[in-house]
């Protein structure tokens, strides 16, 4: 959480529908209105795709106004990127993968 300097958004006690304990815990950027659930796998078949449920493709984008400072700043805090910084038509991309090997672009403005 703090390496991508999301924040806590809520951590809620709650419990599976066979009756076992877990927790409700949603991270976001400073600011945002949408979070990410974080979840632990659960049975097998959640743990076999911990970190590929895009199917290896980039399935997240942390769209950021300071690229730059936001880029020096995860790596830093030891964020590899495996690719970038590099212009697109869009903006500033760079590519990283958060601890579970999920792939995220970080954009910034064009």
């Amino acid at each position: 959480m703090d390496t991508l300097g999301f924040e806590l958004a809520e951590d809620t006690p709650a419990v599976t529908t066979d009756g076992r304990t877990k927790r409700w815990v949603v991270v976001r950027p400073p600011g945002a209105e949408t979070g990410i659930v974080l979840a632990r796998a659960d049975d097998e078949r959640q743990i076999v795709t911990v970190g590929n449920q895009t199917g290896g493709r980039i399935g997240f984008f942390l769209y950021v106004d300071d690229f730059e400072s936001r880029y020096q700043l995860m790596k830093d805090r030891g964020v590899v990127f495996s690719s970038g910084p590099r212009q697109e038509s869009y903006g500033l991309v760079a590519v990283f993968s958060d601890l579970a090997g999920n792939r995220w672009d970080l954009i910034g403005p064009a």
